[in-house]
């Protein structure tokens, strides 16, 4: 692959074929379409090899693991002399006669009592047609392995059976006529490439060749059409995914016990019958020699440097090649994460420059100006007895990072994200059609799945006719369910109600530590209470939410396995549902109580509200609440992301290296022992029970944090992609060298995530108005400026139209008018030599010497409408912008609905040809043996 042939028709269009053969290959259209191809170009069609290898399938001697030699260079053997199959036998990836590929491996104990059930099983699997060889372990006898292979008839039936799509015929790519201007243009364009990098982010395909892939039409395997597959060897016509895939087919399948529903190699491993049952990995994915210089040992190999390797890094990812050895529901996790990452960039960019605009404002700004030169304002103590009055000026450093972060481009912030959130959406659909066209998923489906043995076992006396297969299963009643989901769905209750009762905890801390620290020994902390009270409540709010995540795995799978789902795909995305609901409430909830209400009910002093009568609640910081918020998610976000990052790498790495250990002490360390591949795989770890489960919810809780927030903290964009750079070689990492090989599966999206991601995204429009209506000054800064600023009816709002907006946003406080329990020790007389009569809070309050104390001023009802009118304006007009967005960006991009298209007709023609050719063919034979007629057609 890499050269592509290019051929003219005679109309002056340009068709594009890839270089497989010399010629270009539509030699499939009908003589009525010559004229638009090159006439005298033919396909040439692999003759078929008659293959036909012995395979042992005796199994009745159980012959000891031999000390099988798996070096990194093993499948490529310097001794010229060595035939295939001999190098065959020491690559561990064949049978004992080097001819036989492994396609999977069950692995089970001697001493396990269920020896009945597995011979029953391994004779039915004989049956089918399936050769099998055993082999012991090295380093337990009492461990086999049971390896086999589907030979080339058993392949051939069950591809057929299970509509498996294989090539058939190269693809023909149709470019549309360029007018000159647009050549012209495109010459100067190439000639301005010249002087730049080559594409440094793709990977290099000429040292790389098995990168690229055939680009072939394709169409369900069918034994009695063979002749129109493209088919170099027998050997290699099913890829070893596909042959994987379709022996775990058969094994589902197949009978251990007589009965109804004793069936299915998931109940053996079930009932413990049988320990572990994967496909083998290819070989070493390392190799003495390099890969640019000798090539790839084999996919493995391949997939570590050019994926897996941290060298690459800041190249893209190769997907077909992913889903070519893992399949196509791995390959599309990582396509979206690939995606994700990608739409990262330009948010990133975006939060950057919000905080940067919010550096080079910094010295302009006039609320902090104002902030650091309050010597004079005396600000009311934030806790009760053992917290000083301060100078306002205090908190000019926290004033400061305030507006690092609330600043002019916030808002616009706000709306760019909410935007991007949808875009990212629209144009992942329009990137998962282009992949689903790629790897031939636009027109696959799901089989009738099985049902779980569980609901078998539970509803097995009642049963109806199901209307798809026509067969008799067991039936759940619509009482019994609902009253199940009832039960799941105050379970569910409850545990939020743990999450708040969690939460309530964490207020109640940081009400008492604000004093504590207040009173401390050291001046530092002393004088940042409220910052460290935040920070360690942070803190163990983090270790709250690890503790609980594993409690609520437990309550979700209790929950998910009460409500009985009927087939395997309920009960994920049930158990996908519950555990996101938990972790996300778990997650944010501290986050909210931040946002939208800490220091709203605080009442004022003179009049503080207490929790149980006792504790006064927090107030914010002179400066204001952001900076808690801010703290909060920095703090959550980069712990969470490094604490996820170790137990994804940090804790296979440290199972496998003790298995690696246990083996050297039980053989001693001067002995080196080569392990086969299939004991090399099997003290792997093995995948997540519940699949992509705990990346997709990973990244889905990161997406959140990205958008739901962001307006409060808009570094969490740039810290989502530094993360998920090194994500995505985390996972390729884990998953080519710390784990088995999973089986390769097909998938068309992502899944029940996709609703979760737009529910997220309509929840960040509504957070994000909030925070900057509520949480942020932006509002009142906004009223002070156009009605009682400097500028107030000039329709201004420059930095100049700002002077006094601290003192009109302080309001007065009587000291004589505290109560007994909330009088400060200190009288205040440090700061001017005699006692205070006043202090200052935030707030919109009338003086004390009012007609009415302490009464809530005119401006503070101009600021709560304005807050109101915001947020309904903000959710409208980004609503508006996201459905017209939604609206604009079709699903399906438009040359590929022409090529898909285009395809469709060119297969008809194919196969209309190949139809043709077959009566031709009859007919010559027919006037051969005599028995032509004269009206016969054509």
């Amino acid at each position: 692959m890499g050269l592509k042939s290019v051929c003219k028709s005679t109309n002056g269009e340009v068709w594009q074929a890839a270089q497989g053969h010399v010629a270009c290959p539509w030699s499939g259209i009908p003589h009525f379409h010559q004229a638009e191809v090159a006439k005298d170009v033919n396909i040439l069609f692999d003759e078929l090899e008659a293959v036909n290898s012995p395979c042992k399938d005796d199994d009745s001697l159980l012959h000891p693991g031999n000390l099988t030699s798996t070096s990194d260079d093993a499948s490529r053997l310097e001794a010229g002399g060595e035939t295939v199959p001999e190098k065959n036998k020491l690559n561990g990836l064949y049978f004992r006669d080097g001819k036989c590929r492994i396609d999977y491996i069950l692995v089970y104990r001697k001493s396990n009592p269920q020896m009945e059930k597995r011979e029953v099983f391994e004779r039915n699997i004989r049956a089918e047609g399936l050769q099998m060889e055993k082999e012991s372990s090295l380093i337990n006898s009492d461990i086999i392995f049971v390896k086999l292979h589907a030979p080339w008839e058993v392949l051939g039936r069950y591809a057929e059976q299970m509509n498996v799509r294989m090539p058939f015929r190269r693809k023909i790519y149709y470019l549309p006529r360029r007018y000159k201007f647009m050549s012209r243009i495109d010459k100067q364009i190439s000639r301005f490439r010249r002087w730049l990098p080559k594409k440094p982010m793709r990977l290099d395909k000429e040292t790389l060749p098995d990168l690229e892939e055939n680009d072939c039409y394709t169409a369900p395997f069918s034994q009695q059409r063979i002749h129109h597959f493209i088919i170099h060897n027998k050997d290699t016509f099913f890829n070893n995914a596909t042959r994987s895939r379709i022996v775990h087919h058969i094994l589902q399948r197949i009978k251990y016990e007589e009965g109804k529903n004793k069936i299915g190699l998931n109940r053996l491993l079930t009932n413990g019958s049988y320990e572990a049952a994967f496909p083998l990995h290819e070989g070493s994915y390392r190799s003495k020699n390099s890969i640019r210089t000798h090539g790839a040992v084999n996919h493995r190999h391949l997939l570590y440097e050019c994926w897996a390797s941290w060298g690459v890094w800041y190249k893209y990812q190769p997907l077909d090649l992913v889903r070519r050895y893992f399949g196509e529901k791995i390959g599309l996790y990582f396509a979206w994460l690939g995606w994700y990452t990608g739409m990262l960039f330009p948010a990133a960019f975006i939060g950057l420059f919000v905080f940067l605009y919010g550096v080079i404002t910094l010295d302009h700004c006039q609320v902090s100006k104002e902030v650091c030169q309050a010597t004079d304002i005396i600000m009311c103590p934030v806790c009760d007895k053992y917290c000083p009055f301060m100078r306002l000026s205090d908190s000019c450093v926290y004033a400061k990072v305030t507006h690092l972060f609330d600043n002019g481009a916030t808002v616009f912030f706000a709306v760019f994200m909410a935007v991007w959130a949808t875009v990212f959406l629209e144009f992942w659909k329009r990137r998962r059609a282009v992949i689903a066209y790629d790897w031939d998923l636009i027109d696959w489906e799901e089989e009738e799945e099985e049902i779980r043995p569980q609901f078998e076992a539970k509803y097995s006396k009642k049963e109806r006719m199901n209307p798809i297969s026509g067969k008799p299963e067991p039936y759940q009643a619509f009482a019994d369910k609902c009253s199940r989901l009832i039960v799941s769905a105050s379970g569910i209750f409850f545990m939020i109600c743990v999450v708040i009762a969690a939460v309530f905890g964490i207020v109640i801390y940081r009400v008492v530590t604000v004093s504590t620290f207040a009173a401390f020994k050291w001046a530092l902390i002393r004088n940042n209470s409220q910052v460290a009270t935040t920070g360690t409540a942070v803190c163990i709010n983090f270790c709250i939410i690890m503790l609980l995540n594993v409690l609520y795995e437990k309550v979700a799978l209790l929950l998910t396995n009460l409500e009985q789902p009927r087939t395997e795909s309920e009960w994920e995305n049930s158990f996908t549902l519950k555990m996101f609901l938990f972790q996300f409430v778990n997650l944010n909830s501290s986050t909210f109580y931040i946002a939208f209400f800490l220091g709203r009910f605080t009442g004022h002093p003179g009049a503080y509200l207490r929790l149980i009568n006792r504790w006064r609640l927090e107030e914010c910081h002179p400066s204001g609440c952001l900076i808690d918020l801010c703290m909060q998610m920095g703090i959550i976000m980069v712990l969470k992301q490094t604490w996820n990052n170790f137990m994804e790498l940090g804790y296979p790495l440290i199972q496998n290296w003790w298995t690696r250990r246990k083996v050297r002490q039980e053989h001693g360390p001067e002995r080196k022992i080569s392990f086969p591949q299939w004991e090399k795989d099997y003290n792997l770890q093995p995948m997540n029970a519940y699949g992509l489960f705990d990346e997709y919810l990973e990244m889905i809780l990161q997406f959140g944090f990205t958008t739901i927030f962001v307006a409060a903290f808009p570094l969490a964009p740039l810290l989502a992609l530094l993360n998920n750079i090194i994500e995505i070689r985390l996972d390729a990492y884990k998953f080519v060298t710390q784990w088995r090989r999973p089986l390769a599966s097909r998938a068309k999206d992502i899944g029940i995530w996709y609703g979760i991601l737009e529910g997220i995204g309509i929840l960040s429009v509504i957070t994000n108005a909030f925070v900057i209506a509520i949480t942020s000054d932006f509002i009142p800064r906004l009223v002070y400026a156009y009605k009682y600023g400097p500028c107030a009816g000039q329709g201004e709002a420059g930095q100049k139209c700002m002077v006094g907006y601290v003192n009109a946003s302080l309001s007065v406080f009587r000291i004589s008018d505290f109560e007994n329990r909330s009088e400060p020790e200190s009288d205040g007389s440090e700061f001017s030599g005699t006692p205070l009569k006043y202090c200052r809070y935030r707030d919109y309050r009338d003086p004390p010497h009012s007609l009415v104390p302490y009464g809530y001023t005119l401006q503070f009802w101009h600021v709560l409408a304005a807050r109101l009118a915001f947020i309904i304006v903000f959710e409208h007009l980004v609503f508006c912008i996201k459905h017209l967005i939604s609206y604009l960006i079709p699903d399906l991009p438009k040359d590929l609905r022409d090529r898909m298209r285009r395809e469709k007709y060119l297969i008809q023609e194919m196969m209309y040809e190949a139809e043709l050719e077959r009566l031709q063919k009859e007919r010559k034979e027919r006037k051969k043996n005599g028995k032509a007629h004269h009206n016969e057609w054509p």
